[in-house]
């Protein structure tokens, strides 16, 4: 991500993603599709990145994906809303 603007990021955990855990990030939208919680966003640059995947580790959450994605590709099409996105 050069500079300061923001990339679209998509992180996909294992398993449906109780609510509340979904609400440790504000910041994401989550969805389910499939077997998996996918929560995506903008993500500012890499130390918000990281910030990101260390709570995901703080919750247990397993992530077995994680990638930028085009701005216009958003997984709020596919899926159910899990939490307060979607």
């Amino acid at each position: 991500m050069p500079g300061t603007s923001a990339a679209r990021y998509e992180f996909r955990v294992v398993d449906c993603v109780r609510e509340a855990a979904a609400e440790a990030f504000p910041e994401l939208k989550a969805v389910m599709i499939g077997r998996q919680t996918v929560f995506y966003g903008d993500v500012i640059d890499e130390a918000h990145r990281f910030g990101l995947l260390k709570r995901f580790r703080m919750y247990g959450l397993l992530i077995v994906g994680d990638a930028a994605v085009p701005l216009s590709v958003g997984a709020s099409d596919a899926g159910s809303g899990v939490g307060r996105g979607g």
